[in-house]
């Protein structure tokens, strides 16, 4: 085997942070999640979508990642992504397995190079989707922060099958495992952190009135509305009450694997960073916030 096997998609992720569950009324009030399961200091939600929940709350010392959560298509290819993992020595925590959380299915986890927990899930728990207006549909990405940008997205392409869409100067990598422009980006920092995490409304209309919904409650977006260059996707940046940054998007460019050919896009030129030119550029105190605390990860569970 020369090739590696590619995840199937992202399915979310959970977060963790010292008193984060106690923040689940902001995702049901405010964010327009649903709550689908709730345990001893932990919380999940589910979107309008069938996924059984796309993010989760978990209590815990540090403020970061639980783990990022990928689809498999089937038991046969999770069976095939743990050999290729297996064979080339990487940090493969167990033998795929069936879950024994409210989800079900059946898979493994591993580390990445900056210790996050990766969770790879074939089958599981599906729900029928909701029909409810500008509430989040999934969660379209998530944007890490590494001190080896160009190490770890060479990692993800080489060890997953991830592919680069573009890039953002020499500061980010987008990357995709399925048809959307990018399921996780790499940004250029000091420490591995959480830099966002976005979630998907189905159409421009809704990611509007999405908007309009925070509003009313007294909350307004850190930064956007606008429009990307690279992904093609609307934003609109908010803090939530924990200090994670989250994303409104819609609408993002879907990869023609024949045709698409990776671009660099530049920061220094407005209209490349904001089609609309509605957001301007960061501040530097959103820069700061996305800069995230730093997460360490698990590196405890590589050593056993």
């Amino acid at each position: 085997m020369t090739d590696p096997v590619r995840v199937g998609s992202l399915r979310g992720l959970v977060m963790r942070a010292p008193g984060i569950t106690a923040t689940k009324n902001f995702y049901i009030d405010n964010w327009g999640l649903t709550l689908a399961h709730e345990g001893e200091g932990e919380v999940y939600f589910r979107g309008t979508g069938s996924e059984a929940f796309i993010y989760g709350l978990k209590d815990g010392p540090v403020y970061g990642i639980e783990y990022v959560h990928f689809a498999m298509p089937d038991r046969e290819s999770t069976d095939a992504l743990h050999e290729w993992l297996v064979v080339r020595d990487e940090a493969v925590l167990g033998a795929p397995a069936e879950f024994d959380d409210f989800v079900g299915g059946y898979g493994f986890e591993m580390l990445d190079p900056d210790n996050r927990r990766l969770r790879f899930r074939a089958g599981g728990l599906k729900q029928e989707p909701l029909d409810q207006f500008a509430k989040p549909r999934k969660v379209s990405h998530v944007v890490l922060n590494s001190g080896d940008m160009e190490g770890v997205a060479d990692w993800y392409c080489k060890t997953l099958g991830f592919r680069v869409s573009d890039y953002s100067a020499d500061q980010m990598i987008f990357l995709r495992c399925a048809s959307d422009h990018h399921s996780i980006a790499l940004v250029r920092g000091h420490y591995p952190s959480v830099n966002h995490v976005a979630f998907e409304l189905p159409s421009i209309n809704e990611f509007m009135r999405s908007i309009g919904r925070m509003k009313q409650v007294g909350v307004v977006p850190t930064w956007g509305p606008g429009r990307h260059g690279p992904g093609d996707n609307p934003f609109a940046y908010y803090v939530s009450p924990s200090g994670f940054v989250i994303e409104f998007t819609a609408e993002i460019q879907q990869i023609d694997e024949a045709t698409h050919e990776a671009q660099v896009w530049p920061r220094d030129d407005p209209e490349k960073m904001d089609q609309w030119m509605t957001a301007g550029a960061p501040t530097a105190a959103q820069r700061a916030v996305m800069q995230g605390r730093p997460d360490p990860g698990f590196p405890e569970l590589r050593e056993k």
